[in-house]
């Protein structure tokens, strides 16, 4: 009796949907689309497929990370059917307290006393504050006429309560508020509000420039100068 080997089971395709961010968007002329990959594949794998998809993007991913269900990961990272995986170009640059959240992002005015009253306490002497605001003279354009804020909504909330965490357990009585806008903003608006209160203003100093400065680092906040005479993505390029 002869005997043949079954046919292997092919494994189904699985699909993954990508996010497009700031230049990469505007590039791509995409928010979002399902990208579909082999089984097995990893980060590596899917960036290539998209370098494929759109060789427009192709240039400037080498300088782009990767997150998958919003945490950053490297390109031997392994995906799976459902996942979701955000490209993030470089960046420009909680729970809630009594007073209001400590952790705010949104198209609305910014107001420093709600950022103070997140983090004031009876028994914290010091505050300190730092608010950004839009000016004339950008990085880029000598001519500035508004920046326009986009943001990877749920990553940044969380990278924003992870820093401001962080930063209160480095220094114990601490409290830090972070509330940043997005969308376009003119000249003279406010961008951003860190907050700090301590018991001594040395910590509240320091907890509100490590604020900032981190938030600069890591948060998924891009910036664009809108000029009179072009516009630029901050970090990237247009």
């Amino acid at each position: 009796m002869r005997w043949e080997a079954a046919p292997a089971k092919l494994l189904p395709r699985m699909r993954i949907t990508v996010l497009y961010f700031a230049v990469l968007r505007e590039r791509a002329r995409l928010e979002r689309e399902t990208v579909t990959l082999e089984p097995g594949d990893d980060v590596a794998a899917a960036r290539a497929a998209i370098a494929a998809l759109h060789p427009e993007l192709a240039a400037l991913l080498p300088v782009v990370q990767t997150a998958v269900n919003r945490a950053l990961v490297d390109g031997a990272r392994p995906l799976a059917e459902g996942d979701e995986l955000a490209l993030i170009p470089p960046v420009a640059g909680g729970a809630d307290a009594p007073g209001g959240p400590k952790i705010a992002l949104g198209p609305a005015a910014l107001v420093l006393a709600d950022v103070v009253a997140a983090v004031e306490g009876a028994g914290r002497g010091g505050v300190v504050t730092f608010a950004g605001v839009v000016r004339r003279e950008g990085h880029a354009m000598r001519d500035v006429v508004r920046l326009e804020y986009e943001a990877y909504t749920q990553m940044a909330i969380e990278v924003l309560t992870a820093i401001a965490a962080e930063i209160e357990r480095e220094q114990p009585g601490v409290r830090v508020a972070i509330h940043h806008r997005v969308g376009a903003l003119v000249v003279g608006e406010t961008a951003v509000v860190v907050a700090a209160a301590a018991p001594h203003r040395a910590e509240a100093f320091a907890a509100c420039r490590a604020a900032i400065d981190r938030l600069k680092e890591r948060a998924p906040i891009w910036k664009k100068e809108i000029g009179e005479s072009g516009e630029v993505w901050l970090g990237l390029g247009s």
